[in-house]
């Protein structure tokens, strides 16, 4: 279950993965509450999370051709440095009181770029570390440090907030205290990235031009159908099913009728399910019919999140919502292995990119969930999400049903990536096979 973590590298890697982890998700908890505390809005919820996610849209592309030309360390440690500053920043000035419903807008979109610039080299760096077999091991691994992260942050971060508020859960000042304790933990990661031996060394030398890379990549999906199918998996259903999610501060309102500690909760009960799904994951390795796995996964969680928009107790919706986690964790660290699998490491930064510009566009299919939340109710809101869920992944069964055929995500005779990539894909499927031999 934790032979990667048998790696140095990958070690203060994934420790530097779970400190960020941790800050995102206190974050996450610690903005929703204020901004839901300001705005009563579940649609200010979600302009919020779009300009945390729309710059990895615009800019994620020229993240992954960064990725493939500069060493990957020395890009994570900037943008983590960067990161930090930003959020101390913004715990100034929610301490003092002055901020305003903007101040977030401002601060979800320079977070976001910096983000989308470097997040495409963190994604190459651990099949890079661990070696091709070690793969899904490794990627089961780094997904429960978010799932850890979404256990404890939340309830951490609630907590924090009552704490320190002392009994006033609308006191900016406890909040902004949270805040510094999220740009400690940036720090942390900051420093854990920097103990890494590994440089992440360029696999790619600037013979050629910023756009031709970018065309190189789409290129490559484009004759891909395995990953295309896998990039629209990893897009359409994920955005239906991580509705919960952005919206939790609105359902803990108006449905259960709990505070910030009751929030911090929930979130953690989800993360729990999470985490079993990334360990059960790492526990099975590179196991048999990836693809079958994806779908079972995803119409469970379509059923579990139904039975979650139906929940009217705190209890019942942390079990539910245990459930939910858990589902949705197996489906996304499958998709994401298999991802990793299908490409070669001379064009892994830049399909990583597109990967992650296509996430920068699921608020937008928030955005009318958002809206019925608002207006028609959070429940019927998520429930709309979970038949979405599950529809739009049987849609993309038939239009894509070499997904169900993938067995391990490499080799033998199932469907694969292996177009050439700069002149470089026949050799590197030769090079793969010697070292499969060996």
């Amino acid at each position: 279950m934790f032979s990667s973590l048998a790696i140095r590298d990958f070690r203060f890697l994934w420790l530097s993965s779970l400190a960020a982890s941790f800050a995102m998700q206190m974050q996450m908890v610690a903005r929703g509450w204020l901004i839901y505390d300001m705005t009563s809005s579940p649609l200010a919820l979600t302009w919020v999370m779009l300009s945390f996610m729309l710059p990895s849209f615009l800019f994620s592309l020229a993240g992954g051709v960064i990725a493939d030309r500069m060493r990957k360390k020395s890009i994570m440690v900037v943008s983590q440095l960067l990161n930090t500053a930003a959020t101390a920043v913004l715990a100034t000035i929610v301490h003092a009181g002055e901020v305003t419903f903007w101040h977030f807008i401002w601060f979800g979109l320079f977070n976001g770029t910096v983000l989308s610039i470097s997040m495409p080299a963190r994604f190459s760096v651990a099949p890079e570390i661990v070696g091709r077999e070690r793969v899904v091991n490794a990627m089961a691994l780094q997904s429960s440090t978010f799932n850890l992260s979404r256990i404890l942050g939340p309830a951490v971060a609630g907590g924090l907030i009552a704490l320190f508020a002392a009994g006033d859960t609308t006191s900016m000042a406890g909040v902004g205290l949270v805040f510094y304790v999220i740009a400690g933990l940036s720090c942390v990661s900051v420093i854990c990235t920097g103990m890494l031996h590994y440089r992440g060394d360029p696999t790619r030398t600037a013979v050629t031009t910023v756009g031709a890379d970018v065309r190189e990549g789409f290129r490559f999906i484009g004759k891909e159908r395995v990953v295309l199918g896998l990039l629209l998996v990893g897009l359409v259903p994920m955005t239906f099913g991580f509705v919960p999610t952005f919206l939790m501060p609105a359902f803990n309102a108006d449905v259960i009728g709990g505070g910030p500690d009751d929030l911090g909760l929930l979130m953690a009960a989800m993360g729990v399910g999470a985490l079993s799904g990334s360990l059960l994951l790492a526990r099975l390795g590179d196991m048999r019919g990836k693809g079958r796995g994806m779908f079972v996964a995803t119409y469970v969680w379509a059923v579990f999140l139904l039975a979650f928009a139906l929940s009217e107790s705190l209890a019942t919706a942390m079990l539910v919502g245990a459930c939910v986690g858990l589902a949705g964790s197996l489906m996304g660290s499958l998709n994401m292995s298999v991802v990793q699998l299908a490409v070669g490491p001379e064009i892994r930064g830049r399909v990583m990119a597109i990967m992650m510009m296509s996430h920068g566009l699921s608020p937008l299919g928030l955005i009318p969930i958002s809206a019925a939340a608002e207006y028609v109710g959070i429940e019927v809101a998520i429930l709309g999400s979970a038949v979405l869920l599950g529809v739009s992944m049987a849609v993309l069964g038939a239009l894509f049903p070499e997904l169900r055929r993938i067995d391990q995500g490499h080799g033998g005779d199932e469907p694969r990536a292996g177009a050439a990539v700069g002149g470089a894909g026949s050799e590197r499927r030769r090079a793969e096979q010697g070292r499969s031999t060996a």
